[in-house]
């Protein structure tokens, strides 16, 4: 069994307010876990830090994290994630490096004085960085692939498959123009899968004037579920401007679309979600 929840869900930028209340401010990060098995984070933004809360605080923590690409909202959560600032603590951190640079010194980069008070490097944990571009890795008893997908930067999709059961990760997305085609990539990665999380930031008006912006509509993410033949589709990256309200026409408008796609369900992804894969 694989469990999937959600502990970050929005894009760009936290946020805050009774207005997002429902489905949560914080940025991506997204936590699997198996029996008997140290848990596989996907993407290390500002909700890593509530995953952090149920996690041990005596140096016991093990666990690796797959990193998309190193834009702040994904990657802000790690200076205050409290289990790897201990004694005998374990983290490894894939993810791609950019124009050439490491993985561990993109992360060096940003976190330091002045911009941050320590450096990656002054945790007493240790955090492991492995530069990934498009291949296949067994972290644990689950299979990862990992590929890359159109954005802004080096940007990574993932694909994860345990015991039965599979998920596919692609939490930024650029949709092509017409908004028709999807990469073969990003169809590899989303094969059949169980569940597919996927970038879903964007309305049709709001994508008209943000084309370039690196992301793509809800609209667009049904087809890429529709082409892979996903079973389960959750809209993620939610946009800051967007509220409760708004994500929940947007669900409802998703869901009757999805009707004619072969999709056994849609949801929005919200912070405290949890999605039980079985493999059934």
């Amino acid at each position: 069994m694989l469990k999937v929840t959600f502990y970050g869900v929005r894009g760009s930028c936290p946020c805050c307010g009774d207005r997002i209340r429902r489905y949560g401010g914080n940025t991506a990060c997204v936590a699997l876990e198996s029996p008997g098995e140290p848990p596989i984070l996907l993407d290390l933004g500002t909700g890593l830090r509530s995953f952090g809360e149920g996690q041990p605080t005596d140096g016991s923590f093990r666990g690796a994290a797959l990193v998309s690409h190193l834009h702040w909202d994904h990657v802000q959560g790690l200076p205050f994630f409290p289990p790897i600032d201990r004694e005998g603590a374990v983290m490894d951190v894939y993810g791609p490096g950019q124009d050439g640079t490491t993985l561990a010194d993109c992360f060096d980069a940003f976190m330091r004085p002045p911009y941050f008070p320590i450096r990656a490097s002054d945790l007493r944990g240790r955090v492991r960085f492995h530069d990934l571009a498009d291949e296949d890795l067994a972290i644990g008893g689950a299979k990862v692939r990992a590929r890359q997908v159109p954005h802004l930067g080096a940007t990574l999709g993932y694909r994860v498959e345990r015991d039965g059961t599979s998920l596919a990760y692609v939490s930024d997305h650029q949709a092509p123009p017409g908004l028709d085609r999807v990469d073969p990539a990003v169809l590899e990665l989303c094969d059949g899968v169980d569940l597919l999380i996927h970038d879903a930031q964007y309305t049709p008006a709001e994508f008209a004037g943000k084309e370039g912006w690196g992301h793509c509509t809800v609209d667009y993410a049904l087809l890429v579920a529709k082409e892979s033949g996903a079973r389960r589709l959750a809209l993620f990256h939610h946009d800051p401007a967007h509220d409760d309200d708004d994500i929940d026409r947007l669900l409802e408008q998703a869901r009757r679309r999805a009707a004619s796609t072969g999709l056994d369900e849609v949801v929005a992804a919200a912070e405290g979600l949890v999605i039980q894969l079985d493999g059934a």
